[in-house]
């Protein structure tokens, strides 16, 4: 088993983690969604780290 590079890891987490975190934020203060809006949420937190990607590209309504 080899030794697991944080170096590597680490900054790759905390962008998911901020992307998570803005658009969890995004979600809550928003009414309206291209879709279900709970559809959208499953998203944010399953899919990662795309759901947070698709939910700024394809489920905001703007």
């Amino acid at each position: 088993m080899g030794v697991i590079r944080w170096q590597l890891i680490l900054p790759i987490l905390i962008i998911e983690l901020i992307l998570i975190g803005l658009a969890l934020f995004d979600w809550f203060r928003t009414k309206e969604t291209n879709g279900h809006r709970w559809m959208w949420l499953f998203i944010i937190l399953i899919i990662n780290p795309f759901g947070p990607i698709l939910y700024f590209l394809i489920g905001r309504k703007h």
